[in-house]
């Protein structure tokens, strides 16, 4: 057995960010310990992954169950309200999960994808009906086909060549920016050891690095093994290990970040026992990602009691569960305002941008933006806007100061 539940103290924790063969990390106040790098290469050890009883996780279980419970009541919460929902709504609630899964996983490691052209991807892919779809690049494509393969296929075997998959879909080009990389294979060390940087060039500070590459083939082995051996585990406890151990051992040139986050996603799909997504734990991890990066690195440097590290899982899981309840009142108020102007006769600038004001629209409505968005000009956003204030579907906000600002009609 891999893992043991053990009483012993919680660990300290790790921090990961994956751009390219020698990877710049976010910059942390935690710098590299030069005395201990030099131990360890007197055959002392600093990482968790030279440990003598390496890969044996340990965690107190009854530390945890609190938060086991609070997570497992929040899933709970969650998907009972989607039950009273229709089937339509069920499928925009988890587009909209799915569309924030998809542009954070990629936000945290310093990525800006287009979010509607995110949406267009996973809408085609789904079969969900959204109206007009927005360009796609195969990039964006890529990032998408991990993650619903992760999702829905969650119950399917994790291979190598899966895994291999997800990494040519990440890097379609077999560039990272302007860096080849080694696409759909273990990295080989080529170039130096693999290590977590941050800082300046010729002031670099290493905050991780990784198993030389010689053992990485045993070593994804034996992970793979146990992601795919029926278990007893707490299947949150599963995710949780399950994204630490494949960012500990840093399997590829680039994009571990990403792809540990889709292997948490697939035993999360596996402890919820629904391929369909309502909830996004990376968007959550976006939201602190400091935080993310900061017990990462902690427990990369501590024991194998990782405690610590699951504790902080857990309840950044509750934050997004918590996340999501506000995610489904924001696709219940989006279908109510349609049923309640069914009646209306509306032309699709007018229906394009009333849906991105329902998606939280960022900033005030103006009629500069609302001929940015809908492609046209000023005076014919204009007649848009004032045709819709004559039916009360939009207001004038009085406060608007210098430019006129417009606000959906609260009934």
């Amino acid at each position: 057995m891999l893992l043991r539940p053990a009483r012993s103290p919680a660990p300290r924790g790790f921090h990961q960010k994956s751009p390219g063969k020698t990877e710049l990390a976010q910059p942390l106040a935690i710098a590299a310990n030069v005395r201990h790098y030099r131990r360890m290469n007197r055959g002392d050890y600093r990482y968790i992954w030279a440990t003598k009883d390496w890969p044996c996780w340990r965690y107190d279980l009854a530390t945890l169950a609190g938060p086991l419970t609070e997570v497992s009541r929040g899933q709970g919460l969650l998907l009972g309200r989607l039950t009273d929902v229709g089937l339509a709504l069920r499928d925009q609630a988890s587009l909209l999960a799915l569309t924030e899964d998809v542009v954070k996983t990629s936000e945290i490691e310093g990525e800006q994808l287009n979010v509607d052209s995110v949406r267009s991807s996973l809408a085609r892919r789904l079969g969900v009906d959204i109206g007009a779809l927005a360009p796609v690049d195969r990039h964006i494509d890529g990032v998408v086909e991990m993650v619903l393969d992760a999702t829905l296929h969650c119950q399917r075997p994790l291979t190598p060549d899966r895994l291999f998959g997800w990494h040519a879909a990440l890097f379609p080009t077999g560039y990272s920016g302007l860096s080849p990389i080694r696409v759909g294979a273990w990295r080989d060390d080529a170039d130096g050891p693999m290590q977590v940087v941050s800082g300046p060039i010729g002031r670099q500070r290493v905050h991780f690095e990784a198993r030389p590459a010689d053992r990485l083939d045993a070593e994804m082995s034996q992970f793979l093994a146990w992601v795919n051996e029926p278990s007893d585990e707490p299947p949150l406890i599963r995710a949780g290990l399950g994204h630490l151990w494949l960012v500990t051992l840093h399997p590829f040139d680039d994009g571990n970040g990403r792809i540990a986050r889709a292997i948490g996603d697939l035993l999360l799909a596996r402890a919820d026992g629904s391929h369909q997504r309502f909830y996004s734990l990376a968007a959550q991890i976006q939201r602190e990602r400091k935080a993310y990066y900061d017990i990462l690195e902690r427990t990369q440097k501590g024991t194998l009691d990782v405690t610590q590290w699951l504790e902080w899982f857990l309840t950044t899981l509750q934050r997004a569960l918590d996340q999501a309840q506000h995610t489904l009142d924001a696709v219940l108020a989006k279908a109510r305002f349609w049923q309640r102007h069914a009646g209306f006769s509306m032309n699709e600038r007018q229906i394009k941008v009333l849906n991105r004001l329902l998606d939280g629209f960022e900033g005030h409505l103006t009629t500069r933006k609302w001929a940015a968005i809908a492609k046209c000009s000023p005076d014919t956003a204009l007649r848009d806007i004032t045709d819709l204030i004559e039916r009360r579907v939009l207001i004038r906000d009085e406060a608007g100061g210098r430019s006129t600002r417009y606000v959906l009609e609260v009934p």
